[in-house]
């Protein structure tokens, strides 16, 4: 759903609809050419579990920007959230009700910084940026900085398992991908974020609750980081105090990369998705090649400039 009309040259409209398979497969043939351990049963499979994570934020913060907001605390969210996950599994917690609380808590978490935006109407990018301060300083406070290591067989168990040869992570990947495509697509919650993010004030006239709808989005986003730190924090044995460290930013590309406008109102999870693949096979190319860390900043960079300006020019009258 987009209330910004399409591109109407037939050149523009076609790169609009495929440029991002086109520019991820072109991506995937080079690598391909450049490293004949890129198609590798093993690799592949990497690629799909480095991406997740990720790809669960991504999904997040695509909500969130279709809004014209943004969120960039899900990092620390996600290591907060973790290291809760932890503690509560050394408390002797069954899995699945700290799963529970989990995901409760990432949903709190994540409307506070709903209702301070909504209600105390300031920013999303100074709100979010507080909390990424906030909750990463909780984090070390109650870790000491150290990492948080021994959990329990279920937990280990949950992010490193297998789903018919797909890596379960990857697994709960696809199926939050389907509920958010749903939730997006075919609900009113999902039509009244692409309403606000195209105009606040028309929103209002058409009778959208909006404050409701930015607490609820940014809950969202809070449950999506909890997903993810409960995964992340299983794949590494561990909960780590300084898990998600710039996952924000890594999310945030996913999406502008994946053709949703910072602007809000225009975009799609299904992009998303290929955004978050095109920053991981790009990732995981510019190891297998051995690139300087410092240059893979560099072209990363260069990946997100270079995706806002290809949606400036397709979108312009």
């Amino acid at each position: 759903m987009s209330l910004v009309q399409a591109p109407s040259n037939p050149v523009r409209l076609t790169i609009s609809r495929y440029g991002l398979w086109i520019i991820f497969a072109a991506l995937v043939l080079l690598a391909s050419l450049l490293s004949d351990r890129f198609l590798t049963g093993s690799n592949l499979l990497n690629i799909a579990r480095q991406t997740s994570v990720n790809a669960l934020l991504a999904f997040g913060m695509t909500a969130v920007i279709l809004t014209a907001g943004i969120d960039l605390s899900v990092g620390s969210m996600l290591a907060v959230i973790g290291v809760g996950a932890a503690l509560l599994d050394h408390a002797g917690l069954p899995f699945p009700l700290t799963a529970l609380l989990v995901l409760l808590g990432g949903g709190v978490i994540g409307a506070l910084n709903g209702v301070i935006v909504a209600y105390g109407r300031i920013a999303p990018f100074v709100v979010t940026l507080a909390a990424l301060t906030i909750w990463r300083g909780v984090t070390l406070v109650m870790t000491d900085g150290t990492p948080v290591s021994g959990l329990s067989a279920p937990f280990q168990s949950v992010g490193n398992a297998d789903w018919f040869g797909l890596p379960g992570i990857a697994g709960v990947a696809l199926l939050a991908l389907g509920l958010t495509w749903f939730a997006l697509r075919r609900t009113a919650w999902g039509r009244g974020l692409y309403a606000l993010g195209s105009s606040e004030d028309a929103a209002r006239f058409a009778g959208l609750n909006v404050e409701r709808l930015k607490v609820t989005v940014y809950a969202f986003s809070g449950l999506m980081s909890a997903v993810a730190a409960l995964l992340l924090t299983s794949r590494l044995y561990s909960a780590q105090p300084t898990a998600g460290s710039g996952f924000e930013l890594d999310a945030i590309a996913a999406v502008v990369v994946g053709g949703t406008s910072l602007s809000g109102g225009r975009g799609s999870v299904i992009g998303t998705l290929l955004g978050a693949l095109i920053i991981g096979v790009l990732n995981n190319a510019m190891n297998l090649l051995d690139v300087n860390a410092f240059y893979q900043q560099i072209v990363k960079g260069g990946v997100i400039l270079g995706a806002l300006l290809l949606e400036r020019l397709l979108n312009r009258p």
